[in-house]
């Protein structure tokens, strides 16, 4: 199947999260993919959201290679599109619409490699997720229902404009909660203003760093990404609710992450976690990882040194799920395209994808890692 048309079939699904819809796409895939001789089975996690595992050529002297990718999308936002976002237009060498880059591409590579290529020893793993733009809701439900095989290697297809990236930052996004006592805004010291108590807390999280540093992924981060508090001008506030996104990255504790937190704003801020998923790194010296990223380096002219992307990936939930399996984040699309208007992905690195994906399945020798 060529990779340019099967991007513009995923493309055309509308699965849009929120509100979120798979059901579609999933059955397109699963009939796909039985045709070629895997095992499938659908795993659903609420009303026409699901995701799909498929198999083929497991054995049980020999581990696996698997491929993730997520198919879900985000909002289309308000700004208008010069193409159709669902209509996968070929233009200018790209292939645009929503989930181009972000990532129905990835996806298509290495769907169009394996279906393309011999089934390797330990056979293949495919596993094919709704939701993760919510916090990777599909990933969940696949290792809650378990029954997974023996995996020795991850790709996650997500956007690196086909650069081998071992590693990612991790997510603990937190609610931040103050409390206080209403009054009239006439009389604000018969009152406990909640805004000003966040403000507080708010002065004190600024340039906060929140965890150790590590040699290639860099600084913990924290950002204060939205709030919220007061009814009306004339009155105290009571309540003020503050939502913080806090990236780690390997070899940092989330709970020790927290606890920093609540020494630097104090105990009578409430926390509620929002998201809770680690950050993923493989050492890059792995056989298997340096392997392919010199596939990469020779078929898409990447940079082969060690990196990492800021963003999260399903491998915070399947990667630590299967032992801490070799993971490596690899896919065509450009990451600076990912959830903008007019997203797009270039043709060229779609077909550089295929390859290197396929060259990776020629490799395997479905060693036990």
């Amino acid at each position: 199947m060529d990779v340019i048309e099967l991007t513009r079939k995923l493309i055309a699904f509308d699965t849009i999260n929120p509100p979120g819809d798979e059901a579609a796409v999933m059955a397109f895939l699963k009939e796909l993919l039985e045709g070629a001789g895997f095992d499938c089975r659908l795993v659903e996690n609420g009303e026409r959201r699901c995701s799909l595992v498929a198999t083929k050529g497991l054995s049980a002297d020999a581990s696996a290679l698997a491929f993730t990718g997520h198919l879900d999308t985000v909002p289309l936002g308000d700004a208008p599109w010069e193409h159709p976002p669902h209509a996968g237009v070929v233009a200018d060498g790209r292939v645009h619409g929503r989930g181009s880059a972000d990532m129905k591409g990835g996806v298509a590579a290495f769907l169009c490699a394996v279906l393309e290529s011999p089934t390797p020893p330990g056979g293949i793993v495919l596993l094919l997720t709704g939701g993760e733009e919510t916090g990777s809701e599909g990933a969940k439900a696949i290792v809650k229902a378990g029954g997974l095989p023996k995996i020795g290697a991850l790709v996650v297809a997500e956007p690196t404009d086909n650069r081998a990236v071992p590693g990612h930052k991790g997510a603990l996004w937190l609610r931040l909660k103050a409390r206080g006592v209403t009054s009239h805004g006439s009389m604000p010291q018969e009152g406990v203003n909640a805004v000003i108590g966040m403000a507080h807390a708010l002065v004190a999280i600024d340039g906060f760093v929140p965890g150790p540093s590590h040699p290639v992924m860099g600084l913990c981060t924290s950002n204060v990404g939205t709030i919220r508090g007061g009814l009306n001008t004339n009155s105290v506030p009571d309540f003020c609710e503050v939502a913080l996104d806090m990236r780690s990255v390997a070899g940092a504790d989330h709970a020790s992450m927290r606890a920093a937190l609540i020494e630097r704003i104090g105990s009578r801020i409430e926390l509620e976690t929002i998201v809770d998923l680690p950050a993923v790194w493989t050492d890059p010296e792995d056989p298997w990882i340096a392997a392919i990223t010199a596939h990469a380096a020779k078929l898409a002219s990447t940079d082969p040194e060690p990196s990492s992307v800021p963003y999260f990936t399903d491998a915070s939930v399947f990667t630590p799920a299967l032992d801490n399996v070799r993971t490596i984040i690899l896919g065509p699309g450009e990451a600076e395209m990912a959830h903008k208007t007019d997203e797009s992905v270039s043709v060229v690195r779609l077909q550089q994808a295929q390859a290197i994906f396929a060259a990776a399945i020629a490799d395997w020798t479905g060693e036990l890692s």
